[in-house]
């Protein structure tokens, strides 16, 4: 069952009653359609959202007018319509054209993955910074809406979806929006090289970065690590904005920095505005890859993020793999008697999961419980290691100030 089936099971009095639409293609079957949906219902709490029902259908590709089939599209108008829903989400993102069409048919408030994220965005957005990056890639996932947009935005009441300039520039045309672009490429541009300034004063300590997929429990080893208080919820993109905090083990000081989630099909105009924030990890000099070893398809998500890694030119810097939340991890169980099930990487034991990775990245593997505190020491004295070389390369002359790492008594 994946990490979060309890918001699935329960229902929550006041959100926003929504619909989740997806469908099957040759690339996507039914397995990697209910994940991903379970995904989009998590991103749905996660915005405000109660996603009442899934609508599904099998397609060799989506319909270039409504996205799915007209037959499945009047079964989702005839449920939204007897049950008073709110929103309809779509998997995938949506054309301009599909998005107009879709709306007219439906008459409910109509986002896709990417909208639905940037709203969430929009929502976590605390500094003036992230609000300026929220704010730019919504304009730019809106320019090319514009175009007859308005007419069924006028039926609609705010919301999941409705954060930002598309609540403000109803009346707007394409000028101005795209004015408003450029002021906030400028904005970024300001506040980037005052960034920069910022993390040249920080002198040539070593930096680590924490990379990962949203909700892997980043903040959590932050704070355990740095003993500081960042927010850290059980909900995705908690964090928005970069956080660096000094951290010390033993008598070694270095940087630690806790950046953005990343997620599967994460929205193009979101990477492109937040490739400033993610300087943190271009400039790092330590990846600690975090992942959730508990949730299913860790390592299809490991693959999401090392995507994203390539694309901000940081595949190929110095990574210790940080399985995380062991306490929660429960294989598979097969039933002996079962002839016919093959035994599959599902049903692996904690032990060969973590002999498999040793084979791929030696000791650059490692696996614990941040919120339990579980092989703790283990990741200190790996980090302190990896650190020092870092460090004793960096500075040869004062090697002898940091011994062998030490268990703490």
């Amino acid at each position: 069952m994946c990490n979060f089936a309890y918001i699935v099971e329960k229902r929550f009095m006041g959100l926003e009653k929504a619909v989740l639409i997806g469908i099957v293609t040759k690339e996507q079957d039914e397995d990697k359609l209910k994940e991903y949906l379970d995904e989009l219902e998590f991103l749905t709490f996660t915005a405000g959202g109660d996603a009442i029902k899934r609508f599904t259908q099998k397609m060799d590709m989506p319909n270039p007018k409504t996205f799915i089939g007209t037959g499945k599209m009047e079964e989702v108008r005839q449920f939204i319509k007897d049950n008073d829903i709110d929103t309809a989400i779509f998997d995938d993102e949506l054309s301009a054209a599909q998005e107009r069409n879709i709306s007219k048919i439906l008459n409910v408030k109509v986002l896709d993955r990417t909208n639905l994220i940037l709203d969430i965005f929009a929502q976590r957005a605390q500094t003036s910074y992230a609000r300026t990056q929220v704010e730019l890639a919504q304009c730019e996932y809106l320019l090319p809406r514009l175009r007859g947009m308005w007419t069924h935005l006028e039926r609609q009441k705010g919301g999941i979806g409705m954060r930002g300039p598309g609540e403000t520039e109803i009346e707007t045309d394409r000028r101005i929006v795209r004015d408003k672009i450029a002021l906030l490429k400028k904005r970024i541009e300001t506040i980037d090289k005052q960034m920069a300034v910022q993390r040249g004063n920080r002198g040539k300590m070593v930096r680590v970065a924490l990379v990962g997929y949203t909700n892997v429990g980043k903040s959590t080893l932050m704070n355990v690590i740095s003993k500081s208080e960042v927010f850290a919820e059980n909900k995705l993109f908690a964090t928005l904005d970069t956080t660096v905090r000094k951290v010390v083990i033993q008598n070694l000081p270095f940087l630690l920095s806790d950046t953005v989630g990343f997620i599967r099909k994460l929205p193009t105009q979101l990477v492109e505005s937040f490739k400033s924030t993610l300087d943190e990890v271009r400039e790092a000099d330590l990846l600690l890859h975090v992942v959730d070893i508990s949730h299913p398809n860790f390592e299809e998500h490991i693959d999401s993020v090392n995507k994203i890694l390539g694309e901000i030119d940081s595949s190929d810097k110095p990574t210790i793999m940080v399985f995380n939340k062991i306490d929660a991890y429960e294989p598979e169980p097969i039933d002996e008697d079962d002839l016919e099930t093959e035994r599959s990487e599902k049903h692996y034991t904690l032990a060969e999961w973590k002999k498999t990775w040793m084979n791929k990245v030696g000791n650059n593997a490692l696996f614990i419980s941040a919120l339990n505190k579980q092989n703790l020491e283990d990741f200190k004295k790996r980090v302190y290691d990896e650190v020092r070389e870092i460090h004793v390369t960096r500075f040869p002359y004062n090697h002898f100030l940091y011994p062998d790492y030490e268990e703490e008594s």
